[in-house]
């Protein structure tokens, strides 16, 4: 069985977001996640940029840009959501965002009623292929 990429890492956010989750509990914006996880990651040591601008690309030529929630060790994208439940949308916007940059790892983490974690990954080597 093949070895998660950046699976030490991963479990570590995850640590992070499910204690900050059980730390305020349900119910905020997802802002004040978002500032919540920032300083629970820099606890935890990792170097985090907060609304990281990423610009798209078409065929060389750029098209847009996007602001990824948080961007942890310039090579995990965390995309933050607070709703009731994840849905397919949420996780194609996070397959979207590694297969416009050269990030290969992303999670998707939900501050919902319920706590959810969706882990993606969309390895270089295919967006070659595109």
């Amino acid at each position: 069985m093949m070895e998660y990429l950046l699976k030490n890492k991963t479990q570590k956010i995850i640590k992070c977001f499910y204690e900050t989750y059980n730390t305020l509990g349900y119910g905020f914006l997802e802002k004040v996640y978002e500032n919540a996880l920032l300083k629970e990651l820099t606890i935890n040591g990792f170097h985090c940029e907060s609304q990281k601008k990423i610009t798209v690309y078409y065929k060389d030529d750029e098209v847009g840009e996007y602001f990824a929630d948080i961007l942890v060790d310039g090579e995990i994208i965390l995309e933050l959501k607070a709703v009731g439940s994840l849905c397919k949308e949420h996780e194609y916007q996070l397959i979207n965002y590694l297969r416009a940059t050269k990030i290969e790892v992303g999670l998707l983490l939900n501050f919902g009623e319920k706590p959810e974690v969706k882990r993606k990954i969309f390895t270089n080597d295919r967006k070659n292929n595109l």
